[in-house]
């Protein structure tokens, strides 16, 4: 006869695995296809380990029906085409010549700089949290129970190995393995107390937490400071973006200030600036428009879709995908209601202090912007009370309004 309790562990088992298998589909299908990294210990353990091969290949041929089906469904509504959205991304960014590359590339420390930045004490503690671990484990001769520890902690590490050799970096690359980093953060801490007990003379036959406490504690409070004072630093030195297109909504319905007719297309330019703009939803109504002046910058500009219910469906032209600049994508500065911009200590034909042209542009609203060429690198990255304002360097972060008239800027040019 078969043994309950072996019954119970197999759905147990079925269990866990049928929730890990499908969350990782959801994940890279509807997601991102590179977050299906994390998910390769996963079919390790049930292919090499416990050779689940059938378990294993049924559920993920459930999975592409589940997830995979209805996106392309979804696809083929809006674009007009068969079009399977993870397979294209995998294909442009590992199988052509150039990748991701043409859009940047940074050194190798930049994900140890950002993952500092968010994570400060924790991020160390999780990218030490394996040799720490089995350093513990031999000094206490503890022996893995029913996994072994590296095919656990395998889905942050796989995942930096080939995020962090990639010339092509980006902050937001860290973003799936956050939860990682404070779990396996969370675990060097727990093998901190048992180190620690382990090297404090009388503590054999108590438990290994009762007088090492306070090493969660310091850690916690050390990780909430730092924590704090970055968020603190991020908000004094880079919310005036956010504040302009407030402001610019506030302005929209003062009718001393938005003299245009409320029918009329409005123009909200910005040149420098463009990758600082959050959402159309920032902008105060469907008649005004984001438009682009030309700057120093080179590559590819944003374009919206074509208008109609079909407008998904229509190739946009003047695209490209090797990061080319688009000359289609500039406007003439004469048709500029607004202007949003940065003051700098640099002026360039393509990116003069527009606000200095006090003949052409009013100063509806200024808010101070951290100029980080000029600034601490440590004091501005963390807020510390009294001192980092002296070692920070601002500058304006400006909302413009034009005061040309339709007869003296015919004539201009970009």
């Amino acid at each position: 006869m078969i043994n309950r309790t072996h019954v119970k562990d197999i759905k147990a088992f079925s269990a866990q695995y049928l929730v890990a298998i499908l969350s990782t589909a959801a994940s890279a299908i509807l997601g991102w296809p590179f977050a299906g990294i994390i998910g390769v210990p996963i079919a390790l353990d049930l292919l090499l380990r416990r050779r689940h091969y059938g378990f294993f290949i049924k559920w993920c041929l459930v999975a592409l029906v589940l997830f995979l089906v209805p996106s392309i469904q979804v696809d083929f509504h809006y674009y007009g085409k068969l079009v399977i959205a993870p397979l294209n991304i995998v294909m442009y960014n590992v199988f052509t010549e150039h990748g991701p590359d043409l859009y940047g590339v940074e050194p190798f420390s930049f994900y140890f700089l950002n993952g500092f930045l968010n994570f400060n004490v924790m991020f160390i503690l999780a990218l030490l949290s394996l040799p720490l671990v089995y350093l513990v484990k031999f000094l206490l001769k503890l022996e893995d129970r029913d996994k072994p520890t590296w095919l656990l902690m395998l889905p942050m590490y796989l995942w930096m190995l080939i995020f962090f050799t990639r010339p092509h970096k980006e902050e937001r690359f860290l973003f799936p393995i956050y939860p990682l980093l404070a779990l396996f953060g969370a675990v060097s801490i727990d093998y901190l107390q048992k180190l620690c007990c382990l090297l404090m003379p009388g503590q054999r036959g108590q438990h290994y937490t009762t007088n090492t406490n306070w090493i969660p504690v310091c850690l916690c409070v050390l990780f909430s400071a730092l924590s704090f004072s970055r968020i603190i630093a991020l908000y004094q030195g880079y919310h005036a973006p956010l504040d302009i297109y407030v402001e610019l909504n506030r302005i929209s319905s003062d009718p001393k200030v938005h003299t245009l007719p409320p029918d009329k297309s409005v123009n909200v330019c910005v040149g420098k600036e463009w990758y600082r703009f959050p959402s159309n939803f920032f902008l105060p109504g469907n008649n005004w428009n984001l438009q682009f002046l030309r700057s120093e910058f080179r590559g590819q500009l944003p374009k919206p879709y074509s208008s109609g219910e079909d407008a998904t469906k229509i190739i946009p032209t003047d695209m490209n995908d090797l990061n080319r600049e688009e000359m289609s994508r500039y406007v003439n500065i004469s048709r500029c209601h607004y202007l949003i911009d940065l003051d700098t200590q640099t002026d360039t034909k393509y990116e003069p202090n527009y606000s200095a042209n006090s003949e052409e542009w009013t100063v509806l609203h200024s808010v101070p912007f951290l100029e980080a060429s000029r600034s601490h690198r440590l004091l501005r990255a963390f807020y510390i009370p009294f001192i980092s304002s002296r070692y920070c360097t601002y500058v304006n972060y400006n909302l413009l309004k034009t005061k040309r008239t339709k007869k003296n800027s015919a004539h201009r040019n970009v």
